[in-house]
This record gives C-alpha cells, sequence and structure tokens, in this order.
C-alpha cells in the first residue's frame, strides 16, 4: 500500500472519528441533566433551598404572634411592596411578602453561589479539563452551565413561594384579594398573579446568574468566586441606596427588583417591569459575552 493511500485512510479514520465524536442534540440534553443532578444533589444546594424556605415560615410566625393579640401587623398602612399588613386577612399575601424579603439579599446570594461556583468549581476540582475532553466544547459548556444556573433561580424562587403559600394557609385565612388600588379578586385570580410574580422574580435574576458565571471564569477557585460574586451583589445594592447616585441608580440590575408588586394593581402597570426585565436581559448579554470572550481564551489546567 503506497504512502497516499496510508494517508488517506487515516485522514478518514480521523473525519469518522470526528463526526463520531460531534455533540447531538440528545448527548447535549443529556449534559445538561447531568449539571442538573450534580448541582441540586449537593449539600450546598439544599442547605440554600431550606434557608429560602426558612425564610417564609419565619415570616408567617412572627406575623402570628405579633396580630395574636388583634394588632395590625407591620403597623397599618398596608402600602408598598411587602404586604405586611395583609397577611392577616389573607396568607395569599404572606407569597408577595416573602419574595419581596428574599429578593434583595437571599435569593441573590444563592444564585450568586451556584454561578460563581459554575467554572470556578469545576476548575479548582480538577474536573474542568475531562469535562472539555468529551466532545461537549467550551460554548456548549458555558451554555449548560448557564441554563442550569437559570434553573436554580426558578426553581429557588418557587420554593420560596410555595413555602410562603403552604404557611399562609396554614396561619391564616385565604379568599378574595385586595390590590393595591383598592379593588378586589377572586382568590383563583390572585393564584395566578402569585405565579406571575414568582416568574418574575426568577427572571429578574438572569443578570446576576450572568454576572456570577463571568465572574467564575476569571478564577480556579470556587470560593473566591462565590465571595466576589456575593460581595458584587451587596456593592451594588448599597450604591442603590445612596441619594447622590441616583443619575446611575436606573442601571443597578438591582434598581427595579421590587417592581413586581405593580402586578398587585388594577389595571397591572407594566412600565417598571418591562424596564426590569430589559436591564437584566442586557446585563445577561453583556456579562454572558464576556464570559464567553473569557472561558473561550482560557488556558484549562485543571
Amino acid at each position: 500500500m503506497s504512502r497516499a493511500e496510508v494517508e488517506a485512510g487515516a485522514g478518514a479514520e480521523r473525519v469518522e472519528d470526528t463526526a463520531v465524536r460531534k455533540p447531538s442534540p440528545l448527548w447535549t440534553f443529556g449534559l445538561f441533566r447531568s449539571e442538573l443532578l450534580t448541582t441540586f444533589r449537593r449539600w450546598r444546594t439544599i442547605a440554600l433551598l431550606a434557608v429560602l424556605a426558612a425564610v417564609p415560615i419565619l415570616i408567617g410566625i412572627a406575623i402570628k404572634m405579633e396580630t395574636r393579640d388583634g394588632s395590625t401587623a407591620g403597623g397599618g398602612g398596608g402600602e408598598g411592596p411587602a404586604f405586611i399588613s395583609q397577611i392577616t386577612n389573607n396568607g395569599l399575601f404572606l407569597v408577595f411578602t416573602a419574595l419581596a424579603a428574599t429578593l434583595p439579599f437571599f435569593l441573590p446570594m444563592a444564585i450568586g453561589v451556584i454561578a460563581g461556583d459554575a467554572i470556578a468549581g469545576e476548575a479548582n476540582a480538577g474536573t474542568l479539563r475531562y469535562l472539555l475532553v468529551a466532545p461537549a466544547g467550551r460554548t456548549r459548556l458555558l451554555l449548560t452551565k448557564y441554563a442550569t444556573t437559570m434553573t436554580f433561580c426558578l426553581v429557588a424562587t418557587l420554593v420560596v413561594a410555595l413555602s410562603a403559600l403552604t404557611v399562609g394557609a396554614l396561619l391564616f385565612p385565604l379568599g378574595e384579594l385586595t390590590t393595591i388600588s383598592g379593588t378586589r379578586i377572586s382568590f383563583t385570580e390572585g393564584l395566578g398573579r402569585a405565579l406571575l410574580i414568582a416568574l418574575v422574580v426568577a427572571a429578574s435574576l438572569i443578570g446576576v446568574a450572568a454576572l456570577g458565571l463571568f465572574v467564575s471564569t476569571l478564577t480556579n477557585s470556587g470560593i473566591a468566586a462565590m465571595a466576589t460574586t456575593v460581595g458584587l451583589l451587596i456593592t451594588i445594592q448599597i450604591l442603590d441606596q445612596i441619594p447622590q447616585l441616583h443619575a446611575l441608580q436606573p442601571y443597578f440590575f438591582s434598581h427595579y427588583w421590587l417592581s413586581f408588586a405593580d402586578l398587585m394593581r388594577d389595571p397591572v402597570y407594566w412600565d417598571d417591569m418591562v424596564r426590569n426585565l430589559g436591564l437584566q436581559g442586557l446585563y445577561a448579554a453583556v456579562f454572558g459575552s464576556a464570559a464567553w470572550a473569557r472561558f473561550a481564551a482560557k488556558d484549562i489546567t485543571a
């Protein structure tokens, strides 16, 4: 056999091997499913979800104890997104209160931990290199990590909402709701709005997820990535409270987080929620692109 024939045969083998190793959509789904199982089986993830589920329980018990003598929770008024004074009349308001209480810190912190550990944690454990040996590709792996983080966003938000709904039903009466505008809506419609609010809250965290994923590509230390992401979250929220920075605050990803309260108006006020979702999409695009650019050029040694 001539050398040309040998080289042609070797080339055919390489082409065939490449074709075999090309990831299929089914393989991609398998990678995503594997990432989900790995993430939700970790004790850290279970602990984060347990803390989130405990927040509505503590709020519900505290309000029940405060109002057992007939006084009004929260000092009356009922204004603002927390709806604390309405909980004693309708336990469904505990869902809105719990989401308002967890969104500024607890939910973003949990997302920051998961996103910050996505790439850096694999590098620190020495498994990132082996993931890339499989026919995943860096872009596919990064998208899978981001999709897993977003799934955790949704699950974490629903855990808070379901825990609050359960506690609210056990400790307080359920029935028709009075909106912020003063109109009455049925319990079924209120339940639908609660679900929509939970989805809006989950969508409000896509910018945080992209930021955490970008930070995760900058280091091989999972702890450093998580600490940096949570530190940035706290810093941004502090800056969002300084009056002298009012010109910049509409561009902070946390500025419109509590706009979900407008879903409890009749008619619904959409402007701030649209601004919030648009801002989250912008952060996701910017930091997602930065994460891809960094990860694509990163020298993987672990």
